[in-house]
């Protein structure tokens, strides 16, 4: 036999004793892998299990502390009572009783009214600050009918809606403050009341910005300052002409 021969030979018979114990090995690992994988799986379902039925028997006791609130002796409303003489479970208020916030005891500044008359004068100051908050809530309530101008040009009206009278016109710039808290209160014609939206100071608010508004197209021209005449008169010769009808 050659050198090279005999060299081939201990090649083979070491490779032969050698590779069942290293595909034994690589098995075993390989088996021992799966094995640790699934066992793994098992025990987190496990755990995973029990934390459920944790929180199930929690929910369960839970549950069963609030069924005596749920269970509670109570009456429902309008349901009939033997307790008391006149068989009603819902029970009148105390006389004179006034719910927090409600109290009306200023029925000018609450009405606008003295008697049956309207006030002819704001029962509240006056400042530029009211004037402001009086153009906001105009602007958001009043102006979708009545436009910015107070014209009944608004949006609303532009599309079909019933054009309400001008602030402008004679009728409405002779009547009373009182009169537009009270529209704004009750409504008028096709107008809805907005009491529910408008609380009382801010009504006095808007009802002092619509007397600005009068006053702004017909103010005396000797009430203008001398310095801003040639405004006033550009402004003018490019208004719209007023309106004197009724």
């Amino acid at each position: 036999m050659t050198p090279r021969r005999a060299e081939r030979a201990r090649d083979e018979r070491h490779f032969s004793r050698t590779l069942p114990r290293a595909l034994g090995k690589a098995l075993s690992r390989a088996l021992g892998k799966a094995l640790s994988k699934a066992f793994g799986k098992a025990t987190r379902r496990t755990n995973q299990l029990r934390r459920g039925a944790v929180l199930v028997l929690l929910a369960a006791a839970v549950t069963a502390c609030r069924q005596d609130m749920h269970d509670q002796p109570k009456y429902r409303p309008l349901r009939g009572s033997d307790i008391f003489a006149d068989k009603r479970s819902a029970r009148p208020f105390v006389p004179g009783t006034v719910a927090r916030g409600t109290l009306r005891e200023d029925t000018v500044l609450y009405t606008g009214k003295i008697g049956n008359d309207f006030v002819t004068e704001i029962p509240v100051a006056v400042t530029a600050e009211l004037l402001a908050r009086g153009q906001t809530q105009f602007q958001v309530f009043c102006s979708p009918c009545h436009g910015r101008t107070g014209r009944g040009d608004g949006m609303i009206v532009q599309r079909g809606f019933k054009k309400p009278s001008s602030y402008h016109v004679d009728r409405l710039r002779q009547m009373p403050i009182g009169y537009f808290y009270d529209v704004i209160t009750n409504g008028f014609a096709a107008m809805s009341d907005y009491s529910a939206q408008v609380p009382p100071p801010d009504r006095w608010a808007i009802a002092a910005y619509v007397r600005t508004l009068q006053y702004s197209q017909y103010a005396p021209a000797a009430d203008v300052p001398a310095d801003k005449r040639p405004e006033l008169d550009a402004s003018l010769a490019a208004a719209p002409a007023p309106e004197h009808h009724r």
